[in-house]
């Protein structure tokens, strides 16, 4: 299951990708085309408009890159004894997959939370085996397992 898991993340990661280079491929050409035709201020306006508006996708675009380096250095088949990055963790009925934050999502009918090992939950549960039990914001929460 968590190769499941680490597969789908990582297209939903590429999927994001792809959108986010189709918009700032978009405004490129937008920008192209708009310098051809236009003169004076309106056209300067809209160029620093366009060119800030790449600015922010390519920041964004660069978080979700480091976001696949995390997932591509995980190894799907890999089984943990202790909670570290790639393990998928049931805790409290709950899985979490201990990667990087991204969206909940659905894998045979079971939800799955990814969060960061720098999370306040991830850090509690790194390092940690099946039993170790911890108490986080008024909550106590136990490894059910590790996978």
């Amino acid at each position: 299951m968590k190769h499941l898991v680490l597969l789908r993340y990582k297209q939903l990661i590429q999927d994001r990708i792809d959108v986010f280079q189709d918009m700032i491929s978009g405004l490129t050409i937008d920008a192209q085309n708009d310098a051809k035709g236009s003169a004076g201020d309106k056209h300067e306006t809209a160029l620093s408009m366009m060119h800030l508006e790449q600015e922010k996708l390519n920041y964004k675009l660069k978080e979700i890159l480091e976001q696949k380096n995390i997932l591509d250095k995980i190894d799907g088949t890999a089984v943990h004894q202790k909670v570290g990055l790639g393990s998928l963790v049931q805790a409290n009925g709950l899985l979490l997959f201990i990667s990087t934050a991204l969206p909940k999502i659905n894998v045979e009918d079971k939800t799955i939370f990814a969060l960061s090992p720098q999370s306040p939950l991830g850090s509690q549960l790194l390092g940690n085996a099946v039993g170790f039990s911890f108490e986080l914001n008024g909550k106590t929460y136990l490894i059910e397992s590790v996978l």
